[in-house]
């Protein structure tokens, strides 16, 4: 039975809790501060991989699958990889009733495991570029977690590439920021913000991160997604050099790049409300839920007459789901599809049979309950879960634009950092302690600076230099 969610205006972080697990997406592990992804929330998980994986093997990535262990003397190799990692790895130090001779780091990303193999692999200017993607588990020990957003251990898909040239390894990791900015607006329906990571908040042993940044509901940025430029940082620390077109010896420059199960995360809080999920069309496991109504038995044969006729005639063309379960009202049915998310609910009864149509319900609530003939119902269905679609990406779009302000001084800054929730713009001069200073007043951080900006103009901790267009937000 679905139980009470709580109202999201009265305690966002339980309404978020209430919503995973009433609506089935997740459950809490016996092992504290993991969960077990149930198959509703996996179904989703699926989704994303399936339109990635596409896009990435679409531009000429392989799918490879490396070792959960990783010898401790790899981790060691990257300095500032891991300084950035030591407080959150995981250790196995016994093994088969023995005393490992060197401990084994349990992965918490795979950049050393890789570029050992890398080591191997390239040698000539022929083997490059060698680009590699793994869909993978990772363990990193969070101290405070919370489901799909941070986990001890969580699902992605991380990318590693190798390149003879910056400028190649840059083109790589922009384009890949790309492909994730796509399907987190044309698939997930969030917009994001694409955007240059600061010194502070820049991958561990990258020369540059990439980001996208979105906006949840309760107006704190969410990452979702990063790319690294990682330079010859990793090839030179394990000795990866290939011999270029004039025989001679050179380190290749590399990339990394990565979302996560925290994509469904993000899912659930830009687009649910008080009634549950809102699943965008293209990601969501059923599209469709027919739920025959039957108020007397004689009605139940002619009913899932017509309900059966409209699911073969669209059952090749969309995800649908047939809830026919008996010894339920249709207004169960009607809050716990709502619950999960369906985009569109059709209601088939005596009284639609007889007048040839069927009633169409939007889950986003746009033009309320309408009824439909039945011999339009593909075409309408298209039109719908299209307009669906879009109206949720414009809807990610407006609610960001609402809860943007600009500033042009720090007083300001700290000012709107601290009244109120959302993103805050201004022109920023790169400074770690100014940074850290704004992230101790206020609990925000510089989350990127902005890539569509290419001007600048006053700092606002700096009058003296000039900034660039950045955005500082609380953030998950």
């Amino acid at each position: 039975m679905v139980e009470k969610i709580t109202p999201m205006s009265d305690d966002f972080n339980q309404w978020y809790t209430d919503i995973i697990q009433q609506a089935q997406l997740a459950d809490y592990s016996p092992v504290k501060g993991t969960m077990v992804i149930r198959p509703y929330g996996y179904s989703l998980w699926e989704g994303v991989q399936s339109y990635l994986d596409k896009r990435f093997k679409e531009t000429g990535h392989e799918n490879a699958y490396f070792p959960l262990f990783i010898p401790n003397s790899f981790i060691q190799k990257e300095a500032e990889h891991v300084e950035g990692f030591a407080p959150e790895l995981a250790t196995v130090t016994h093994a088969g009733g023995k005393e490992l001779e060197e401990p084994l780091v349990v992965r918490p990303t795979s950049e050393t495991i890789i570029n050992h193999m890398f080591s191997k692999w390239i040698k000539s200017h022929r083997d490059l570029p060698m680009l590699i993607n793994q869909w993978a588990n990772v363990v990193r020990w969070e101290m405070r977690t919370r489901l799909f957003l941070r986990t001890s251990e969580f699902l992605w898909q991380e990318g590693h590439t190798a390149h003879k040239t910056a400028e190649e390894a840059t083109v790589e990791a922009r384009q890949m920021l790309d492909i994730y900015a796509e399907f987190a607006e044309n698939v997930a329906g969030v917009s994001v913000l694409k955007g240059i990571k600061s010194a502070n908040e820049r991958f561990a042993g990258a020369t540059t991160t990439y980001s996208i940044e979105a906006m949840m509901k309760d107006m704190k940025a969410l990452q979702a997604g990063t790319s690294h430029e990682l330079g010859q940082n990793f090839s030179k620390a394990f000795d990866i050099q290939f011999t270029d077109e004039n025989n001679k010896l050179q380190y290749p420059y590399q990339t990394s790049w990565g979302v996560s199960t925290r994509l469904i995360g993000m899912i659930i809080m830009a687009h649910g409300d008080d009634k549950g999920l809102q699943l965008p069309p293209k990601l969501a496991p059923s599209q469709i839920v027919l739920i025959p109504i039957t108020p007397k038995e004689e009605h139940k044969e002619p009913v899932m007459k017509i309900v059966n006729e409209i699911n073969n005639e669209i059952g090749n063309q969309f995800r649908v789901k047939i809830d026919d379960r008996e010894n339920l009202s249709p207004g169960f049915k009607f809050n716990e599809w709502e619950l999960k998310g369906v985009p569109l609910r059709i209601e088939i009864g005596p009284k639609d049979i007889e007048n040839g149509s069927v009633v169409f319900s939007r889950r986003d609530g746009v033009d309320g309950k309408f009824s439909v003939p039945i011999s339009d119902i593909s075409k309408k269905i298209h039109s719908v879960l299209d307009d669906i679609q879009i109206s949720m990406l414009d809807s990610s779009k407006k609610y960001q634009e609402e809860n943007t302000i600009h500033v042009s001084t720090k007083d300001e800054l700290i000012e709107a950092l601290n009244s109120k929730p959302g993103f805050v713009t201004c022109y920023w001069h790169e400074n770690s302690d100014d940074e850290n200073e704004i992230k101790e007043l206020t609990k925000a951080t510089l989350r990127c600076y902005l890539l569509d900006s290419t001007e600048t103009d006053t700092s606002v901790n700096d009058s003296t230099k000039k900034g660039n267009l950045a955005i500082f937000s609380k953030a998950y």
